[in-house]
């Protein structure tokens, strides 16, 4: 009981730092899509609180926040984001928990989850634009889900694994008091 309400508190952490962070980078919307901000906690979430909490989070955060500030909008940038993020989270979740806790399972797991995201957010921008009668092609695919998102994808190779190892260092000393 205790390590669920832990992880709920720390998943609605994640959800509301997935709310806020955009608006850091989001005053240039340009720059604010190749950071991918909303990405990182996410992620987070996903490996400290498991892949149940971190599908819910991934889903919901891009679709809550398109809501309630409009950015990003929802169709189809905040639909396609929900079903990435949730991927994210979920492959990140299950990959960290099966491989070892040494440096290059971090980066198997992350890098595992930002392709299987990408995927899945093509797949679905694909469906999208096909139910809306437009097209999405794979230069829109690698444009979009890669090159503008190298800036992004930089800081997660670097941010999550330093973030991860810091908190597992903090939450071990305060299990320990």
């Amino acid at each position: 009981m205790k390590n669920n309400v832990k992880k709920l508190v720390l998943a609605a952490m994640f959800m509301a730092i997935g709310l806020v962070l955009p608006f850091v980078t989001g005053q240039i919307p340009a720059v604010g899509k190749m950071l991918c901000p909303m990405h990182l906690p996410i992620m987070l979430c996903g490996i400290f609180c498991g892949w149940q909490y971190g599908l819910v989070v991934g889903f919901i955060t891009p679709l809550l926040r398109g809501f309630l500030f409009g950015m990003p909008a929802l169709m189809p940038n905040g639909v396609s984001m929900a079903f990435e993020l949730a991927t994210y989270a979920v492959v990140i979740a299950l990959m960290y928990k099966a491989l070892p806790k040494k440096v290059w399972g971090m980066y198997v797991s992350l890098v595992t989850s930002m392709i299987a995201g990408r995927i899945v957010w093509g797949i679905v921008r694909f469906i999208i634009a096909g139910v809306a009668g437009n097209s999405f092609t794979v230069s829109m695919f690698i444009a979009g889900g890669i090159t503008n998102a190298i800036p992004g994808i930089i800081i997660q190779l670097i941010l999550i694994p330093t973030i991860v190892w810091a908190l597992r260092k903090q939450l071990a000393v305060l299990n320990e008091a």
